[in-house]
């Protein structure tokens, strides 16, 4: 297992493609495998790279809470996908572990073995407790204008990026292209949030980030469910 080089383009391009229908390199909520695989890129991917710099983009986010996030890193090598080394430079792996100063996150001291465990159990605990009390929840159906840049600008690469988001309490509906003035179009989307979990500050930051295609997003259209 692995992403080859994560510091080449190449491995950029496996990474993107292990993301496709992934929000996270394992499970469904953001872990230390994802700090692992982040601490391990250089930069944020290219804007092509769709997937990954959504990804990259969700990540960093969690950045005050690196220490806190669920699991225990392991080697490169056993994450991505079957059947693909793992050729990122030993240095980079070594430094992770051993010097503070290139931690992309920026970092406190990594907890110890015990104290991770500990974290883990009471968040278990509190979402065992959690599950047992019935709740209501609540949801808004969202429209968004997302505009180009330009009339070169290429809508369906704009819209694919823009639909890679993926996050838990966000589901993505129909879309159209219209008319702004002078030859462009903006693509106009539909989308259901769970409150609690996707606001629209998040999208706008996540939707922007592909700034080779985006010029802005705008909310048209918010209504309670």
């Amino acid at each position: 297992m692995g992403f080859g080089d994560l510091k080449t383009s190449a491995g950029l391009k496996v990474l993107n493609e292990f993301l496709t229908d992934k929000s996270y390199i394992e499970g469904y909520v953001p872990s230390q495998a994802d700090v692992a695989v982040f601490d391990a890129l250089s930069g944020a991917p290219a804007s092509d790279l769709c997937h990954a710099l959504r990804w990259y983009n969700h990540i960093k986010s969690y950045q005050k809470e690196k220490g806190s996030l669920p699991g225990v890193k392991k080697p490169l090598g056993q994450y991505g996908p079957a059947g693909v080394e793992d050729t990122t430079a030993a240095a980079s792996a070594a430094a992770d572990d051993e010097d503070d100063d290139i931690d992309l996150f920026g970092s406190d001291e990594e907890e110890d073995e015990e104290a991770t465990k500990l974290k883990e159990e009471r968040l278990a605990a509190y979402n065992a407790k959690k599950a047992k009390k019935p709740a209501l929840i609540a949801k808004s159906s969202i429209l968004l204008d997302v505009k180009p840049w330009d009339d070169e600008t290429d809508m369906a690469k704009l819209e694919e990026c823009v639909r890679s988001i993926q996050l838990d309490g966000l589901v993505w509906g129909q879309s159209k292209l219209l008319p702004v003035g002078y030859g462009i179009k903006k693509l106009q989307i539909a989308c259901v949030v769970e409150d609690d979990k996707v606001g629209t500050d998040q999208l706008e930051e996540l939707i922007t980030a592909f700034e080779d295609y985006v010029q802005s997003m705008d909310v048209a259209a918010f209504n309670k469910i």
